[in-house]
C-alpha cells in the first residue's frame, strides 16, 4: 500500500484553525460514521476539545446496523461524552441532538447564571473528517427559519453565526479534521466510505478487502443483494473475492469485449453501493474488536 500520510499541510492548518474556533466555543460537536465510528473520529479532536462540552453525533445511523450503533452510544457515553445517533439528511435525530447540545451545556449556563450572565446563548461548533455529513448535518439542523447572526466586532470578527434558538448559536463552518492512519484496516474502512481519495488505494484491491469483511460480518449479504448463487467464503480469499466480483459483474451485465467479466467496474460498483446504503444496514466495526 502506498504511503497513507497524505496532506500533512491541509492536516495541519486544519488543526490551527479548529484551535481558533474552539476559543469560541462552549460545546463541540463532533460528526462520526455510525458505520466505521473509531476510523471516522480523529484523535486531535480530544486535546483539541479538551475542557469543552462534548456530543458524539453517531451521523448515517440510516445505513449502520442498529444494534451495533446502540453499542457504540452505550460505548461513547462510558466513556464520559454524550453520544447521540442522527441521520442528518432526513433530520431523523435532530431533536435529540438539540437535547443533547441542552444537556452538554447546563454546566455553562449554571456557571453563567452564578455569575449574574443570563440569556448569553450557547455557543457550539460542527467538526469532523471530510464525508462525514458535516455541511447536510448544519443545514439539516439549522433549518429554514433560522438567521445568521453576522460578524460580532471584536469578538468573532469573520464569523458567521447561525441562530439555532434563544440557547444555541452554530458557527456556520463545519470543522475539517483530516483523518489520521493508525493502522491499514483504518484506511480501509476511511477509503469504504470515500474520505480518501480514491487513488490512495486501488479500487479492485479495495474491493476485495471490502468482500472479504462483510462476507465475514455479514454472510450471504452480496448474494441477496446482487441475486446470484450464494458462495461460501473459504480460505482462498483472493479467488474468492474475485470469483464475488466476477459473479456480480456478470448479474449487471459488467462484461467486457470478448465476454470477460470486468471486475474492475465490478469493484467500483459494490463500493458505491455500501457508500450510498443500497446493501443495508452494515457497521464494520464493533466494540471492543
Amino acid at each position: 500500500m502506498p504511503d497513507l500520510h497524505w496532506y500533512p499541510g491541509h492536516m495541519t492548518k486544519a488543526v490551527r484553525q479548529m484551535k481558533e474556533d474552539i476559543k469560541l466555543i462552549d460545546v463541540v460537536i463532533e460528526l462520526v460514521d455510525a458505520r466505521i465510528p473509531i476510523s471516522s473520529r480523529n484523535p486531535d479532536i480530544d486535546s483539541l476539545a479538551a475542557n469543552k462540552s462534548r456530543v458524539i453525533v453517531l451521523n448515517k445511523a440510516d445505513m449502520a446496523d442498529d444494534r451495533a450503533t446502540e453499542t457504540w452510544v452505550k460505548y461513547f457515553e462510558n466513556q464520559g461524552l454524550i453520544a447521540v445517533k442522527l441521520n442528518s439528511k432526513s433530520g431523523n435525530g435532530i431533536k435529540q441532538v438539540k437535547e443533547a447540545i441542552a444537556k452538554a451545556a447546563e454546566a455553562k449556563m449554571a456557571r453563567d447564571r452564578a455569575r449574574g450572565i443570563l440569556n448569553r446563548p450557547v455557543r457550539a461548533i460542527v467538526g469532523g473528517i471530510p464525508n462525514v455529513g458535516k455541511s447536510t448535518f448544519i443545514n439539516s439542523f439549522a433549518g429554514k427559519a433560522v438567521t445568521k447572526t453576522g460578524n460580532k466586532p471584536g469578538v468573532t470578527k469573520g464569523k458567521q453565526w447561525i441562530r439555532l434558538n434563544k440557547q444555541v448559536e452554530l458557527l456556520d463552518t463545519p470543522g475539517i479534521l483530516w483523518p489520521k492512519f493508525e493502522d491499514r484496516r483504518t484506511a480501509e474502512h476511511l477509503a469504504f466510505i470515500g474520505s480518501m481519495r480514491d487513488e490512495i488505494i486501488e479500487k479492485r484491491e479495495l474491493a476485495i478487502k471490502f468482500i472479504l469483511e462483510l462476507e465475514t460480518l455479514y454472510e450471504g449479504n452480496l448474494a441477496e443483494y446482487y441475486g446470484f448463487e450464494f458462495y461460501k467464503k473459504n480460505e482462498d480469499e483472493i479467488n474468492f473475492s474475485m470469483k464475488i466480483l466476477e459473479m456480480i459483474a456478470q448479474r449487471r451485465a459488467l462484461i467486457k469485449r470478448g465476454g470477460e467479466a470486468d471486475t474492475d467496474k465490478a469493484a467500483s460498483l459494490i463500493l458505491d453501493d455500501f457508500k450510498n446504503g443500497r446493501l443495508g444496514k452494515i457497521t464494520l466495526e464493533n466494540v471492543g474488536v
